[in-house]
This record gives C-alpha cells, structure tokens and sequence, in this order.
C-alpha cells in the first residue's frame, strides 16, 4: 500500500467487507505497517494522565469517542479537527457491547481509525480504548470463572490490536445492599485488580496500558468520596506489590447513556452534579495520584455544559451517543435506508420494546443495535453523502474539542506518549 487516499479507503472497505476475523487480521496488518512507517503508532495516555496526577498538566479534559458507524469518516473528521488545532490528547473507543452490536472486531476498529491518520496525514500517537470491557453481573453471578474469561480474551484480543488503554467496569458487581461502602465495593475492586494484573502479563513490551477502574455505573445514584475511598484502598491493597496499577476513575454523577428518552423522541434535560465532580477528581488526584475522574454519558448534555468539564478538571469524557443520533437525523441520511432499518428493528428488537413506551422511544433506544446489520450497507453510501455527514458531525467535534480546551497540546502529548520499543 502506498498511502494514496483512494488505496487506503478501498483497504478499509476490504476490512470491513471481510466476514472472518482472520481475513481481517491480514489486511490489518498492511495499514498498520504503513502507518508506523509514517511515525503514527497505537499508544497508551498512562504517562500523560500519571504527569496530570503529578500536578504537572491541568485545565482540559481529554474526549474520549465512540465511533459506532461511519467509523473511517469520522476518524477523518477527528483527525482533521485535530491538525487544526493541534491537538494530540484524545481517544478513539470502543465498548464491549459496542464491538458486538456494531459488527467492529478490536483489529478492524484499530486499523480504519490507523487508516483515517493515513488519510489526513496526521503522526505521533493514537490513543484506541477498549470502553466499558463490562462485567455481567448476571453472568458473574451464575458462574464467575467463566464470565472473568471471556473478558480476559476480549482484553487479550484488544491489546494485540493495539488497544493500549482499557476501562475495566466491574462497578456492576457493587452491592449497595450491604451495610457498609467497604463491603459494597469489594466485589468491583476486587476484579478490577484481578483483570489490571491480566493487563501488565499481557501489555507489550515499553507499554504501561492505561487503565481505568469504575466505582457507580452509570445511570445509577451519583457516586461519593467514600466510596472513592473505599474502592481505592481495597483495590490498592489486592493489586499485587510492584504492579501499576489505575491511571482514572470513572464515576457517576447524574448521566445515563444514551440520555432519557421524552415519548416524543426528544431527549430531557439532563442535570450533571458537577460539584462531586470536581471533588471526586480532586480526591483521586491529590490522594491517588490518579488523573482524575471519568464522566461517561455526556454526549447528550446541553452544549452549555461542556465547558464546565475542564473548570472542575475531569480527566476525560466519553460521548457516543450524540455523533449516532446525529448520523440517523442527518438530512443526508437515506430515507428510504432509514425507513428499512426500523422496519427491521421492528422485528428483530421487538423483545425490547415495553408497552407504556412510544414508537419514537422504541426507535431511539434500539437503533443502535441496527449499526451492525447495516454497516457495510452504511459504508457503501455514495462517497457524497458520507462526506457531507461526516461534515456536520466534524463541526460537533470541533465545538467538543474547544469547550474541553482539549487543543494545543500535541507537542505536550508527544513527550509522554512515545513509540513503544519492539
């Protein structure tokens, strides 16, 4: 492959198009050759995050983004907002859910966003993350081992496509039925050690993965210094000596993903405690050293909101859903291809549907779980139409980055991310 954009587009396309994980791997393999070639390289934010820690980095907050569709196009535009403001300090992701219900294996999701760096000619590090690698408290429940297992192959498989951060979330496990924090939190902290000790045996060599633990799953009652406290200290003392351990810590404070759907379709107000933010984030820094804390679920919060982020020094937030929603309202988006995809929710998701709920509601809630089914179709939209998509959504980036203050900080970035020695 010799860099050309209309070479490396129809490499993308032949990844996504392959139907087997290995014919994946294959053509993956050429991008990320070229791409080392051109000094862009898969990298961890630990260091970056341990210098926020440290006191020596402070006033932004990293945005970390979820791409569930369109994903080549949308790195573009994320790279592009990027070189125009200089920024180096955000994150590509994925969830484990999300790899599932929007067909993108870790390899091929790595490799389109390697691609789209190509493409717009941007080098240094890249940060991938493997979002959410959940914890089912049902399936934990039922049989432990196995459940730990799948999420210790779904940790091996991500890092050998190069996802060198990764946010366990075993804040499913809390048990806010026993009598004290200590006790409600000792299930999560308890696998969170487990599975960062999986990270350090299975992370290459010249990488420390950065990785996120999480104490309130989202969309449940707001999160406390004590339960902060609680979680860190028994996670501290599980962690085996010597071994690095969280670089954040994501918490709760009054989103839910995808947000709260209105019977109309609409989405409500939401109101965001930012107050136990910026405590919670101050805790984890001055007394852990950490960079800080998560908010997940922002993607949807009035634009007025995101400036306040970086004011009560958030390490890093995660949007995804807003850049969907934005993908399926677009005056660009085929009616007709829109129209066959909620007659296909209309079969395919109708277990989800719930009877006090609307049509609109069902839509909103379920669509996502179309992304996969209709991806390749999605990808072989005219070359227009997804540049004039990707256009509208580049402009969200772009506010994003600048309420963040996420900009201006590649040559920062640059000297704690480095290339990782082979």
């Amino acid at each position: 492959m010799d860099g050309k954009p209309h070479e490396i587009e129809q490499r993308v396309m032949d990844i996504i198009m392959a139907d087997t994980v290995e014919t994946k791997k294959r053509l993956a393999k050429r991008i990320f050759d070229s791409a080392y070639k051109r000094e862009i390289f898969p990298a961890s934010i630990h260091e970056f995050y341990m210098a926020r820690g440290r006191g020596e980095l402070s006033g932004f907050t990293v945005p970390a983004i979820n791409l569930r569709s369109m994903t080549y196009d949308l790195a573009c535009a994320l790279f592009r907002v990027a070189r125009r403001n200089d920024c180096g300090a955000f994150i590509f992701e994925i969830a484990r859910s999300e790899i599932g219900y929007t067909a993108q294996p870790p390899v091929e999701y790595a490799a389109v966003v390697l691609a789209a760096a190509i493409t717009e000619e941007y080098s240094g590090p890249v940060f991938i993350q493997g979002d959410h690698f959940q914890v089912k408290a049902n399936n934990f429940k039922e049989n432990p081992d196995r459940e730990i297992a799948g999420l210790r192959a779904l940790i091996a498989e991500a890092i050998g496509a190069g996802f060198y951060n990764i946010d366990i979330d075993s804040s499913t496990l809390v048990d806010l039925s026993k009598p004290d924090v200590q006790h409600q939190q000792k299930a999560n902290y308890d696998v969170c050690a487990q599975l960062t000790q999986f990270i350090r045996s299975m992370q290459p060599h010249g990488v420390t993965v950065s990785v996120g633990g999480e104490i309130g799953e989202v969309g449940r009652q707001n999160s406390t210094p004590e339960e902060l406290r609680a979680f860190m200290a028994g996670y501290n003392e599980r962690l085996h000596q010597g071994v690095t351990g969280i670089s954040k810590i994501s918490v709760q404070t009054g989103t839910s993903h995808g947000g709260v759907v209105l019977p109309d379709g609409s989405i409500a107000q939401v109101k965001l405690d930012f107050d136990t933010l910026k405590t919670l984030s101050r805790i984890a820094r001055t007394e852990y050293g950490l960079a800080g804390a998560v908010q997940h679920g922002a993607s949807t919060l009035p634009a007025e909101a995101f400036h306040k982020f970086p004011e009560c020094e958030t390490a890093e937030v995660h949007l995804a859903t807003e850049f969907q929603n934005m993908l399926y309202e677009s005056k660009h988006f085929p009616a007709e291809l829109k129209a066959r995809i909620y007659e296909w929710l209309r079969t395919n998701a109708a277990h989800e549907a719930k009877a006090a709920e609307t049509e609109e509601q069902f839509f909103y809630k379920t669509r996502k779980k179309a992304l996969g089914p209709f991806k390749k179709e999605i990808m072989s939209l005219p070359r227009d139409v997804r540049d004039a998509i990707a256009a509208e959504i580049e402009t969200k980036f772009e506010f994003i980055f600048k309420q963040l203050n996420a900009v201006n900080n590649h040559d920062m970035v640059n000297k704690y991310a480095t290339l990782k020695q082979e």
